[in-house]
């Protein structure tokens, strides 16, 4: 998501923008009768409203996940208040206010504020829910817009949809950046070397993706294979003293299978580099005092 002063920075540079929005903006574009709740459908839904697209949706899959949220929030608090109740019964000299002050924070935490309250009447506690208030919270249940200000021409609404699912992708790769290849933290100071660092991370994604491109059909994913590739194996066979040559032997299947997706062979025999490399390094002598 970004914010409308980052849209006028990107119209200013000729770029464009596909983006969702939140809740609060698509209840504002409610209000404001741009778009209707009887919009949201299964299909996807196109509203134009000086010069910007909105596409409206509603996901099934996840409208009954936040309705299993809520209900599971609200069985929550009833167990606890359940718990609350027995103990202010087992317990004469409990207080039903100490009591009651759990509970809200449990609804505060929870973010049950809007619909749901407890009260206390003779030392039983009470909950007391708003169904008005949960209908209307529950309208955009799976509900999104996604905006963006490229015109039909250059790209219908189902290609501003799929566009916008590849998020999942980019978002995806900042997390192998992160995690796997250990972008951070970053032991240069020079920008330069920052820049190297980034471009050495960045290439090694794109191995990774490749790799991942090539072994989907194998069902395995990156980490598995690099893994069995591991156990590929070389033997190095001496004669006559000092001749000596290093022997690969056949990969087993599925090594096979990986490097014959990535269209790699490997040769039968190496012959052995007997070169020696010697590196000079300068080594400062230190003096400690005692």
């Amino acid at each position: 998501m970004i914010k409308s002063g980052q849209i006028k920075d990107l119209s200013k540079h000729g770029f464009h923008y596909i983006t969702a929005i939140t809740k609060t903006q698509i209840e504002t574009l409610i209000t404001r009768d741009i778009i209707q709740y009887t919009l949201f459908d299964d299909q996807l839904v196109e509203v134009e409203h000086e010069n910007v697209r909105y596409l409206l949706r509603r996901n099934p899959v996840r409208a009954e996940e936040i309705a299993k949220s809520r209900t599971s929030k609200e069985k929550s608090i009833e167990k606890l208040v359940k718990t609350q109740n027995t103990y202010l019964q087992e317990h004469p000299k409990a207080k039903a206010e100490t009591a009651l002050k759990k509970i809200n924070a449990k609804i505060k935490q929870l973010n049950l504020k809007a619909w749901l309250s407890v009260s206390a009447q003779d030392r039983v506690l009470i909950i007391d829910l708003d169904n008005e208030v949960i209908m209307e919270e529950s309208k955009l249940d799976g509900c999104y817009v996604i905006k963006t200000d490229l015109a039909k021409s250059g790209i219908n609404a189902h290609g501003v949809h799929e566009r916008y699912k590849d998020l999942a992708m980019v978002e995806s790769a900042f997390r192998t950046v992160k995690s796997d290849l250990n972008i951070r933290p970053v032991y240069v100071r020079k920008e330069e070397n920052t820049r190297g660092h980034v471009l050495v991370v960045m290439l090694a994604y794109m191995i990774i993706r490749e790799l991942d491109k090539a072994w989907q059909h194998l069902y395995l994913t990156v980490g598995e294979g690099l893994r069995s590739l591991s156990t590929l194996t070389m033997l190095e066979v001496s004669y006559d003293k000092e001749k000596t040559f290093q022997n690969i032997p056949e990969p087993r299947d599925q090594n096979k299978l990986m490097l014959d997706a990535l269209g790699v062979s490997l040769p039968k025999i190496l012959a052995k580099n007997h070169a020696r490399v010697v590196t000079k390094k300068s080594r400062r002598k230190s003096v400690v005092k005692n």
